[in-house]
């Protein structure tokens, strides 16, 4: 016997019993967003390198730790390992900029991250999100949030936190930057790797950090006082006051975070996150921002943008277990051919018909039909010979023959 061949460290096989999970996600989400106006794009899961350097930010642990990339034909190619980069590649590669503001555009789909597994996690996960470009106005940022909190509670998420920060400008943000080096370099010792690299190329990043030891320093009252600051210019100030304003007026209850800065470089002004209080330290389910510049790095004309991302998987493993949809129909029969025939012609008119193959006794047809189908459709010689059919209801035992041509009213019930 040759050896087993395993998934891989990091992916998951989903299989037939929890695909119904999915679809249920998936269905929420065309439904949710097409209400919004939003269309679906499929963008390839390779992309140039170079456009998550220059997209993501080189200096993201995303591309310094977590991408998976190969050379090929002397081009070097990631797995993409989110999808705000490639929708903007898309975005002004098919010249959607000479399309009505705003184009609201969104997603679904496998993402690649090679970092260790752990729950809700994985190095091939799922995320559904969305992209709207061609609005500067607040009322994008609003409408961006309210979309994901109307999406997260259509399929069953209602205690969630809305969280909300603003980042300000590159002109405002530049001496924020300064001032937060300034107070956090008597500590640039005691701070972890990764943040002591992060200090010169990325400051706000620190903000991001887990490690206790480095929240211990940034929770000290000057370093405090610096990230409370009110550092936005005029402008600044004024779209986030009106994004509030907005949110109050929908009734999205929030709440400010000054330490959200979430984990990209291409980040302006409004970020937010999406917390659900039914998970633990790892509870945030939907991130989120506006990214004014990222259109203009990559390439194309200044176009104002905002958009949110999601992993489904955490969100799935938040759901309540549902019960596996049963058939419409299974045909017991021991005449294969008509039973072939019958199960045809009802999947013309649209309904989910099985038969037995293997042609098995009655018995063993009709407890496989009470396992997988709502209605038991009997062909026996009686009734091939009268060209009717004997319809049982599995759920409630009662049985009637009919006309075959019939048998549509029988299964509606």
């Amino acid at each position: 016997m040759a050896n087993k061949i395993n998934v891989l460290k990091g992916t998951k096989d989903i299989l037939p019993q929890d695909i119904e999970m999915w679809h249920f996600v998936e269905e929420n989400a065309l439904k949710v967003f097409s209400s919004f106006g939003v269309k679906e794009i499929r963008t390839p899961i390779i992309e140039s390198t170079d456009l998550f350097q220059r997209g993501v930010g080189e200096t993201t642990d995303i591309v310094n730790k977590e991408m998976y990339t190969f050379e090929k034909s002397e081009r070097s190619i990631t797995l993409r390992p989110e999808n705000t980069a490639g929708v903007v590649r898309s975005y002004i590669e098919n010249g959607m900029h000479r399309l009505p503001a705003p184009v609201k555009l969104w997603y679904k789909g496998p993402m690649f991250r090679y970092e260790r597994p752990q729950a809700g996690r994985q190095r091939q996960f799922h995320q559904v999100g969305v992209e709207m470009f061609g609005v500067a106005q607040p009322a994008a940022d609003a409408e961006i949030i309210l979309m994901a909190e109307n999406f997260l509670k259509s399929i069953g998420l209602d205690e969630l936190d809305v969280e909300i920060n603003s980042l300000g400008c590159p002109k405002c943000r530049a001496q924020f930057k300064e001032n937060l080096k300034n107070v956090i370099r008597p500590y640039l010792n005691d701070l972890c790797e990764d943040c002591q690299s992060r200090f010169e190329k990325n400051p706000l990043r620190l903000l991001d950090c887990k490690v206790p030891t480095c929240q211990e320093i940034f929770a000290k009252p000057e370093i405090q006082e610096v990230i409370t600051s009110n550092f936005l210019c005029e402008e600044c100030t004024q779209h986030y006051e009106q994004l509030k304003n907005y949110l109050n007026e929908l009734n999205v209850k929030y709440s400010e975070n000054k330490h959200l800065v979430r984990g990209l470089d291409y980040y302006t002004r409004t970020v937010f996150e999406i917390k659900s209080n039914n998970l633990g330290s790892q509870n945030a389910v939907c991130g989120g921002g506006r990214y004014d510049n990222l259109v203009e790095e990559l390439g194309g004309e200044s176009t104002p943008a905002i958009g949110f991302a999601m992993g489904m998987e955490r969100l799935i493993s938040l759901l309540k277990e549902k019960e596996p949809s049963k058939i419409d129909g299974f045909v017991v029969s021991n005449n294969t051919t008509e039973a072939l025939k019958l199960a045809q012609e009802l999947r013309l008119q649209g309904f989910n018909i099985e038969i037995d193959l293997s042609n098995k006794k009655f018995t063993k047809q009709l407890e496989k039909a009470s396992k997988v189908a709502n209605f038991a459709l009997i062909l026996g010689e009686d009734e091939i010979n009268n060209n009717k059919v004997s319809v049982k209801n599995l759920v409630t035992g009662e049985q009637v023959t009919v006309d075959k041509g019939n048998i549509r009213q029988s299964l509606m019930v």
